[in-house]
């Protein structure tokens, strides 16, 4: 492996089509403003590098990226690539992973609008992440320690599993096919509506009107916060461990609940069961 160590980039595709390359405390920033530095290259390591500059990673495979700062200039850092692996770093540019296979990404701080589109096959952990549209259409995902703050996060995910982490979100799951949240914290709007597969175990959702439209949604001991017109035409069972203000039209399944502010069916398709669990309520059923 050829090492480069405290040099600066500038000028377009610098290191393009590189084989066994490492590089150290190297600076891609410059007045030349070039693009794609590391472009259609493999084997490639970045450690304690700092990245100010457009495309450094597309068509890339085995790729080690540590301790790195990619900065807001640092746009779609790294698309169409393969075996990565990022740690510690910052990844601050708008559109930073997209279309991307095999990724691990572990104790990085990222801040970026539609992250991690259409990738497959990424594990994260302990990241924190800014974003809109978060791994929109992502596949074979495995998140925990996540604490993640933005809207439309999980659009379109398919087999996926995020566990003990932290979400701020709206209009999060939306679509979402055979996905499991493992002892999460949930705040935002509209949850998981049109999803198919979804199981929540020992989570606390807060936010209204969640889980609408859904198929085959399993909730395990959790709590719902503020839900109010939960589970419109939905096919769900549910072990609900605190009272909610109201559920509106279940389609299928069982909802136990302790109680219910208000129980609404107008809708003659309606046959969700609910549950009263609170003593007072045992054996109570709707």
């Amino acid at each position: 492996m050829i090492e480069i160590e405290n040099m600066t980039f500038d000028e377009e595709r610098a290191l393009y089509g590189s084989r066994g390359i490492a590089a150290k405390n190297c600076r891609f920033d410059g007045p030349a403003d070039g693009e794609s530095a590391f472009k259609e290259s493999s084997d490639i390591i970045a450690d304690n590098c700092y990245f100010n500059l457009r495309y450094p990673f597309w068509h890339d495979k085995n790729l080690t990226i540590r301790n790195a700062e990619m900065t807001e200039n640092c746009r779609a850092a790294l698309w169409y690539s393969e075996n990565i692996r990022i740690s510690e770093s910052t990844m601050h540019g708008i559109k930073a992973l997209r279309e991307c296979r095999g990724a691990l990404i572990e104790n990085c701080d990222i801040v970026s609008p539609e992250f991690g589109w259409s990738s497959e096959n990424v594990t994260m952990r302990g990241c924190t992440a800014e974003s809109e549209y978060f791994f929109l259409r992502g596949k074979n995902l495995d998140f925990s320690r996540l604490s993640f703050k933005g809207k439309y996060s999980f659009q379109y995910v398919e087999d996926a599993v995020l566990s003990d982490s932290v979400l701020e979100t709206k209009d999060a799951f939306w679509h979402c096919k055979n996905m499991t949240v493992k002892n999460c914290v949930i705040k935002g709007e509209y949850l998981a509506w049109y999803s198919e597969g979804l199981t929540l175990e020992n989570c606390t959702v807060i936010g209204t009107q969640p889980f609408c439209y859904c198929k085959n949604l399993r909730l395990v001991n959790c709590k719902l916060l503020d839900a109010d017109l939960a589970f419109e035409k939905s096919e769900v069972y549910a072990d609900v461990t605190t009272p909610m203000i109201s559920i509106k039209n279940p389609k299928s399944g069982i909802i136990r609940v302790p109680s219910v502010q208000e129980l609404i069916r107008t809708d003659p398709e309606s046959r969700g069961e609910i549950v009263f669990t609170a003593a007072e309520n045992q054996e109570k059923r709707a």
